[in-house]
């Protein structure tokens, strides 16, 4: 992004909009953030090969996806004077490109040095997608539509973590892993380039300065907490050189260093990321919600595999075919929340949707054994998934729709930190209970097997006492009122 934000005169003069070009801008963004946000979940399944391919250990090669998370926790947020001070379009050119140059990177990678280069390069561009997406749908669409438009959203969400590891797992069975970024370079290329001719401006920038010490203490926050998230379930059983409980501490003091500079920059509009959405009691309890929903999608889509693999003993590719279902009906369902929330608002949709995940999580605590049939999972997996369906739309929409347009971007920053790191911290609670219950059994004397599955069960009940909560929460969400000044931008 180079260059200064365009002045209202010249904004002024720049070609009269194009209202059919338009069109094409958001459902473009939607695929762009699709295809990034796909790439980030293809990693997981992948691993194995690129160890024995590359000749590394385990634990090296576990940095192809914590680097990526690191650098998504640190970016994300950035975005938020990254909106403010630059176009949409300029933003947007400059993220596609950052990921399609890792992507290139990634596939031409001849060791792992160079590989992990390109997925810091890919991951730069990606954390830059989800709020661009959030940001252009409310500078654009007005407020008694957006519910519609957000449900495309919760699509991107939802299903592209959900189809990743199914898809990495089909290509890896007939192809190398490079191709895992081979056959994501020409969608993303061509996502750049429509993006470039199609794309036009439609927020107005203005001038304003980086807070260079915020951004290093919001590295540090963020990227510590889900750094040490991220590290609980692998030093489970190790002896780490560092612990993350102190990675966790140090990233919780520079938080408290950060939303302190963050308050007293907001006076003067200075702040890297303005801490006033949070005066939106819609905004606060919505985001809550949303992050105890992300800890709970998390935690299950890390534990599931476990569960089918290691006690039901399927294979990985039927592991993730048996998860499959349960993203594609979140996918195909957002849609119709999204005309739901515009018609009735977040409290018919959110209340019974929570009240499905808490009873699904109850039901994998009474249910899930060593005999378990896979059908029985893939039905409460696709149970929960239309309970978090219910939710994500609503919540986010409300949420984001409750602030004042200055704060859009500032929003969405929050929002995809509170993804990242509720998706750390659900990772890494329920991998961390676990192992450490299925360890303790199997040191007492219970078979692996049986001790693996007792594990599970204690994790999941720490997942249904926390949706219980969640339940309770959803009776203060309320709708927005549609403000009048919120039309469409163009």
């Amino acid at each position: 992004m180079t260059g200064q934000p365009t002045p209202p005169a010249a904004e002024a003069a720049e070609p009269s909009r194009n209202p059919r070009a338009d069109r094409f801008v958001i459902p473009l963004l939607l695929v762009s953030a699709f295809i990034v946000i796909l790439n980030e979940t293809i990693m997981g399944v992948a691993l194995p090969a690129l160890n024995r391919d590359l000749g590394i250990s385990v634990d090296t090669g576990q940095w192809l996806t914590s680097a990526f998370m690191l650098v998504m926790a640190v970016v994300i947020p950035v975005t938020g004077y990254l909106l403010q001070r630059f176009h949409i379009r300029q933003v947007f050119i400059t993220a596609m490109s950052l990921f399609s140059l890792g992507t290139l990177i990634c596939f031409l990678a001849p060791g792992f040095s160079v590989l992990l280069m390109g997925r810091i390069v890919q991951a730069s561009g990606t954390a830059i997608m989800m709020p661009l997406l959030m940001t252009t749908v409310l500078n654009m669409v007005p407020a008694d539509r957006r519910g519609r438009t957000m449900g495309n959203i919760s699509i991107v969400m939802s299903v592209a973590p959900a189809v990743g590891p199914t898809i990495s797992g089909l290509i890896l069975n007939v192809l190398d892993w490079r191709w895992l970024f081979g056959l994501v370079l020409p969608i993303a290329l061509g996502g750049l380039l429509l993006g470039a001719l199609f794309i036009r401006n439609v927020t107005e920038p203005r001038a304003a300065s980086i807070d260079v010490p915020s951004v290093l203490v919001s590295a540090m926050a963020f990227g510590g907490l889900v750094y040490g998230f991220s590290s609980l379930g692998k030093a489970a059983g190790a002896d780490p050189v560092i612990p993350p409980w102190a990675t966790i501490a140090v990233g919780a003091v520079a938080l408290v260093v950060f939303v302190s500079r963050q308050l007293r920059l907001q006076r003067g509009d200075r702040a890297l990321l303005d801490l006033r959405v949070f005066r939106s009691r819609q905004f606060s309890i919505s985001i809550g919600l949303v992050g105890v929903s992300f800890m709970a999608l998390f935690g299950t889509l890390i534990l599931l595999p476990v569960y089918m693999q290691y006690v039901l003993g399927l294979d990985t590719l039927a592991t993730g075919l048996v998860m499959l279902p349960g993203g594609l009906v979140m996918g195909l369902l957002a849609p119709f929340v999204g005309r739901l929330y515009d018609r009735v608002g977040p409290r018919p949709l959110v209340i019974p949707g929570s009240a499905l995940v808490s009873v699904v999580l109850w039901t994998m605590v009474f249910v899930f054994g060593t005999d378990t049939d896979p059908a029985v999972v893939v039905a409460t997996h696709v149970v929960m998934s239309i309970g978090l369906g219910l939710m994500f739309t609503p919540l986010l929409t409300g949420a984001l729709g409750s602030l004042d347009k200055k704060l859009y971007s500032h929003g969405s920053a929050v929002v995809g930190t509170i993804q990242q790191v509720a998706g750390a911290a659900g990772t890494a609670t329920f991998t961390t209970v676990m192992t450490a219950t299925a360890a303790g059994l199997a040191a007492g004397g219970m078979g692996e097997v049986a001790a693996q599955a007792a594990g599970i069960n204690t994790a999941f009940t720490i997942g249904a006492v926390m949706s219980v909560l969640a339940f309770g929460a959803t009776f203060f969400v309320r709708r927005v009122a549609t403000a009048p000044e919120e039309a469409p931008a163009h």
